[in-house]
């Protein structure tokens, strides 16, 4: 006589639960896990990306490296901070993968900018702000997301993608310079009203 296996019970409410029926390689679990943090993997790769396609591309390598090492896991670290490492260091690879950026040794020629109030930020919406990081070149966007969003040091970013500390400092400076250039040409207006920290520090 044969008996049908049980079926596996996870609660969709219960992250552990789902994770346990994920290791068990349950289907419903590993899809239930997607649809909970897809949105979530998808704001950290869009910032690593300048067009959705690659984007889309490095989520869906992304959760394939999250099941493959899921065993790994430790459960005294949030599974949102263990999926954003992973999401990260995918986007990472797949840009060296792809070959698609060339970072800067030498300083670049840029337009010299006065300093942006942090205001002018805070009146950009996420959405937007999102677009001018994507706009970025690639070298630029990959070190500034690193070092201002995900907070990661440049002596860490210089261990991730290969290059030196010193390089890593160089794109982000010109990073925020290419920021503040695109801030004041795409918002004159904010630009006017709050960025002109610098030279109004300097009238006193």
């Amino acid at each position: 006589m044969f008996f049908r296996k049980k079926p596996i019970s996870f609660d969709e409410d219960d992250i552990n639960s789902v994770i346990q029926a994920c290791l068990k390689n349950n289907a419903d679990a590993q899809h239930t896990l997607i649809k909970q943090y897809h949105s979530y993997a998808k704001s950290i790769c869009l910032r690593y990306s300048s067009v959705k396609e690659d984007a889309e591309e490095i989520i869906n390598d992304g959760f394939l490296k999250v099941f493959h090492n899921l065993h790994q896991y430790i459960h005294t670290q949030t599974f949102k901070g263990w999926i954003r490492k992973i999401m990260v260091n995918t986007a990472i690879d797949y840009y060296r993968k792809h070959q698609k950026y060339q970072f800067h040794e030498d300083v670049c020629e840029l337009e010299k900018m006065d300093e942006v109030n942090e205001d002018v930020i805070s009146k950009i919406s996420a959405s937007e702000i999102l677009k001018l990081i994507q706009n970025l070149p690639t070298s630029y966007r990959m070190v500034f997301t690193l070092f201002v969003i995900d907070g990661y040091s440049h002596k860490e970013i210089g261990n991730m993608l290969g290059i030196q500390e010193g390089t890593s400092k160089s794109n982000l400076r010109d990073a925020r310079a290419k920021l503040q250039k695109m801030i004041k040409n795409n918002y004159p207006h904010l630009y006017l009203a709050y960025g002109l920290k610098s030279n109004k520090i300097h009238e006193n």
